[in-house]
């Protein structure tokens, strides 16, 4: 049976702290249209043949495979015959890229070129970003009672932009965002928190509100990320870079530029009581900011004319 919360109000409305709860684990993607029924785990092997290799084969390699559908639509899915389509999304470095195609089956996506950051030959640069709601019903049942009305809204503003995907991680904060190619984050969205979530990202920029961070990177410093973010109101999608970070014991420094200015950013776990109190989160783990810093700019001293 699909975990749910019994108090709807008080977990998934932007009450829990978000920030630094992104998927670590997840900077190369496969996402495969399938509409017919999701089993709770995408990879028990249940699903038809071809769908369940190219998961097997994406998860064999670090990439994270994902269902996708349309929102609202329960078309028959395509025959393998039809082919499959797929989107292949690289979310690492400076340069994230999303391509889409349509394959016969596993034989023709190479997931080696997905890995080594080159767009497969099956596949095409997609120009404009996807959108992503986990609406998955048997792994949580929050995920679909808040995230299908979502998915179904936002794809009237954004026409073949947005999908239904099975479970990203975090049911506590459904309904949950994703934004690719970057893998930005979001959770407890409301309509009115999505569509502006969607227009910044399709602007370059992230926001602040429901944030949980990117995608593939620790969440020390997706914490690091957002104070740093806070502190200074940056909110372009690279504004942002660590340049090192140590961790000793539970507490983490990293050294941030943001344009020409260098912080020092300290952080920290931190506890929250959810109000709810249910199976989705009694207590949640989250971060709290020790200390930001700015830095002195390095001076060099000019050398001595001889």
């Amino acid at each position: 049976m699909a975990r749910g919360c019994d108090h709807p109000a008080g977990c998934h409305t932007g009450v829990v702290p978000t920030l630094a709860s992104a998927t670590v684990g997840a900077r190369l993607w496969l996402l495969i249209e399938y509409s017919g029924p999701w089993p709770t785990r995408i990879e028990d092997g249940t699903l038809p043949g071809p769908i369940a290799e190219l998961v097997r084969r994406a998860r064999e390699r670090g990439i994270r495979p994902q269902l996708i559908r349309r929102p609202g639509r329960r078309t028959q899915t395509r025959t393998r015959e039809q082919g499959l389509r797929v989107l292949a999304g690289y979310a690492a470095g400076e340069h994230p890229w999303l391509a889409g195609g349509v394959v016969a089956g596993p034989d023709d996506l190479d997931l080696d070129a997905l890995v080594a950051g080159v767009v497969p030959e099956s596949c095409i640069l997609e120009d404009e970003p996807v959108f992503l709601v986990c609406t998955h019903a048997k792994r949580n049942a929050c995920c679909a009672r808040i995230g299908l009305p979502l998915a179904r809204g936002l794809a009237e503003i954004m026409p073949d932009r947005v999908w239904e995907t099975s479970h990203v991680g975090g049911d506590r904060y459904a309904a949950n965002l994703v934004c690719l190619p970057h893998g930005i984050f979001y959770g407890s969205m409301s309509q009115a928190a999505a569509i502006a979530a969607a227009n910044a990202y399709r602007s370059g920029e992230v926001i602040l509100d429901r944030f949980r961070g990117r995608a593939g990177i620790p969440e020390p410093l997706q914490a690091v990320e957002h104070f740093a973010r806070a502190h200074t109101g940056e909110r372009t999608l690279g504004g942002v870079a660590v340049e090192s970070a140590r961790t000793d014991g539970d507490v983490t420094e990293a050294i941030v530029r943001i344009g020409g200015v260098r912080f020092q950013v300290v952080v920290e776990p931190s506890v929250f009581q959810a109000p709810c109190g249910t199976v989705c989160a009694e207590t949640i783990t989250t971060y709290r900011l020790v200390s930001l810093d700015r830095l002195a700019p390095v001076r060099y001293a000019t050398p001595a004319l001889t």
